[in-house]
C-alpha cells in the first residue's frame, strides 16, 4: 500500500483519539457519546443502544440480569477509546479519597449518576405495560437504598454532595462530606431513571433516539416565567415528579426484596431476619423521602463558585424561630440558568465582601428562577441579612426586584413549603416558625412593595410585636 494511506489512516487514528480525549464528565459529552453510538448501527433502537452502553460500562452482573436481558450480544463492539470513555462515565464508584466516579455534571447544575439513570431507562423500555416496568426501582434505587441503610456505622446515608474541578470541562468530582454508600449524585441518578422509564414504559418508541430524550431532559431552556411555565418532564422538576410516582410504603418493599434477591444470587447475607429487616429499611426511609422529596434541591457554595469566608464565622443556636424575607433588587431580574444564577451569586458576595466589608455575602440562602436554592451561609453559620435579628433567624433572598412584580410561583413555592418544612424536619427552625419580612424589622423598602403584600397572606407571617 502506498503512504498515502497509512498516513490517512494515521490521521484518523489520532481525530479519534483526540474527540474522545476531549470529551469531559459533563453530560452534554456523554450525549455527544450516546449520538455516536447511535451512528454506528443506524436505526437501532433505544433498548439497543442501551445494552451497548451498558456492556462497555460493565453493568451486567447476576442481579442486573435477573431482570434485564444479558448484554454481552447486544450488537457490534463500540470502539475502544469510545468504550473506555463511557466505561469512565458511567461506572459508578466511591473511591477513599472522596472521590465519586461515574457521575456527569448536568447544564443545570446539579451531578448525577448514570448507572442507575441507564438502567432504569432500559427496564422502562422493555417493559410493555403502561407504568409497570419490571425491575424499575430496583435497578434505580432499591439496591442502593439496601446497602447503605444497612450499614448502621455510616452517618451520611443519601445526603453527601461534592463539587467539580472544572465547570467547562469537568472531569474529577469530589465529595464534600465523608464519602458515603448513597451519594446525592446516585439519588438523583435514581430518581431521573424512575421518572424516565415510567415515562416511556409501554409507550410507542420506534422513533424515539436515546440522545434526543436526555437532551430534552436535561437542556431544556427555561423562558421568562421560569418554571411556572416549564414542561413537566425536565430534570429541574425530578423531586416533584419522583413524589408523584413513589410511596414510601411501595419503595420500602422493593428496597426488602432487592436485599434479598441479592442474596438469593450469590451476594452478601443481610445479616437481619426479613422482620428486623422491614422494621430497619421502614424506619430509616423517613428520613430519606424527608430529604429528597420534602426539601429543596440546594446548589452548593462550592458549585457556584464562592470565595472563602473571611475571619471567623459564628455558630447558630438552632432551632432558630424565624425566617425573613428579602430580595436582592440588584441583581433587579430574575436568574433563569445556573450560570447566571452562578454569577449573581458572585457578584452579590464580591459586593457585601468588598464594598460592606462583611465576611462573607450575608444571606443564608438564595432563591433563583432556576428551580434552584443556592447555599449562602447556610443552615449552621450566622448570617448579615437582618441587622439585629441575624442570630434569631435565616435570611432568605430572592434573586431579582420584586418591588412591582412576584418572583415565580415555583421559587416561592421553594422557599415557602419546601425549605421552610425541610428545616422544621432538620431541627433547624422551630416547629413555631414566624416568616417576616426584611422591611418589618429594619428601615428598609425589601423585599419590595408587591412581594410584601404577597408573604402577608403566607401562612406563617407574623406582624411584629410592639
Amino acid at each position: 500500500m502506498d503512504g498515502g494511506f497509512w498516513k490517512g489512516t494515521l490521521v484518523l487514528l489520532v481525530c479519534t483519539y483526540t474527540a474522545e480525549a476531549s470529551l469531559s464528565l459533563h453530560m452534554d459529552d456523554f450525549i455527544k457519546a450516546v449520538k455516536r453510538v447511535e451512528a454506528q448501527d443506524p436505526g437501532s433502537k433505544p433498548v439497543a443502544v442501551l445494552k451497548r452502553l451498558r456492556r462497555a460500562a460493565g453493568l451486567n452482573d447476576a442481579f442486573i440480569q435477573h431482570f434485564l436481558s444479558d448484554a454481552a450480544t447486544s450488537g457490534p463492539e463500540l470502539e475502544a477509546n469510545l468504550s473506555a470513555y463511557v466505561h469512565k462515565a458511567v461506572h459508578h464508584s466511591v473511591q477513599e479519597d472522596a472521590r465519586e466516579e461515574g457521575v456527569v455534571l448536568t447544564s443545570d447544575g446539579t451531578t448525577v449518576a448514570l448507572r442507575p439513570l441507564l438502567l432504569g431507562l432500559e427496564a422502562g423500555f422493555l417493559s410493555k405495560t403502561r407504568g409497570q416496568a419490571r425491575g424499575l426501582y430496583h435497578l434505580t434505587l432499591a439496591k442502593d437504598l439496601g446497602l447503605s441503610l444497612r450499614r448502621r456505622s455510616n452517618r451520611q446515608h443519601f445526603d453527601a454532595d461534592g463539587c467539580w474541578d472544572n465547570l467547562t470541562s469537568p472531569r474529577v468530582f469530589t465529595l464534600s462530606a465523608k464519602p458515603s454508600l448513597l451519594t446525592t449524585a446516585l439519588v438523583n441518578g435514581g430518581m431521573d431513571g424512575v421518572v424516565l422509564g415510567m415515562e416511556v414504559s409501554g409507550k410507542a418508541r420506534q422513533h424515539l433516539k436515546l440522545s434526543s430524550l436526555l437532551t430534552e431532559y436535561y437542556n431544556h431552556q427555561l423562558n421568562s416565567e421560569g418554571l411556572d411555565s416549564a414542561p413537566r418532564l425536565i430534570s429541574r422538576r425530578r423531586r416533584e415528579n419522583f413524589k408523584g410516582l413513589t410511596l414510601p410504603p411501595a419503595l420500602a418493599r422493593w428496597v426488602v426484596k432487592s436485599v434479598e434477591l441479592e442474596q438469593q444470587l450469590g451476594g452478601n447475607p443481610s445479616g437481619e431476619t426479613k422482620k428486623q429487616l422491614r422494621a430497619l429499611v421502614r424506619n430509616r426511609l423517613k428520613a430519606f423521602f424527608h430529604t429528597v422529596t420534602g426539601c429543596p434541591p440546594i446548589i452548593p457554595r462550592c458549585m457556584w463558585g464562592a470565595e472563602p469566608y473571611r475571619g471567623t464565622p459564628t455558630r447558630l443556636t438552632l432551632p432558630l424561630s424565624f425566617m425573613y424575607i428579602h430580595h436582592t433588587h440588584s441583581p433587579s431580574e430574575p436568574c433563569l440558568t445556573f450560570q447566571q444564577c452562578s454569577a449573581d451569586m458572585r457578584s452579590m458576595q464580591r459586593f457585601h465582601q468588598e464594598d460592606r466589608g462583611w465576611d462573607d455575602i450575608g444571606y443564608s440562602f438564595v432563591a433563583g428562577s432556576d428551580g434552584y436554592i443556592y447555599e449562602g451561609r447556610g443552615w449552621h453559620w450566622q448570617g448579615a441579612h437582618t441587622l439585629g435579628h441575624n442570630s434569631k433567624g435565616y435570611g432568605v433572598s430572592f434573586i431579582g426586584d420584586y418591588t412591582a412584580r412576584l418572583p415565580s410561583q415555583h421559587a416561592m413555592r421553594l422557599v415557602r413549603d419546601q425549605l421552610a418544612a425541610c428545616a422544621v424536619g432538620g431541627g433547624r427552625l422551630a416547629s413555631s416558625f414566624t416568616v417576616q419580612g426584611h422591611r418589618q424589622v429594619v428601615s428598609t423598602s425589601c423585599p419590595g412593595d408587591t412581594f410584601y403584600e404577597e408573604i402577608r397572606g403566607w401562612e406563617r407571617f407574623g406582624e411584629v410585636k410592639k
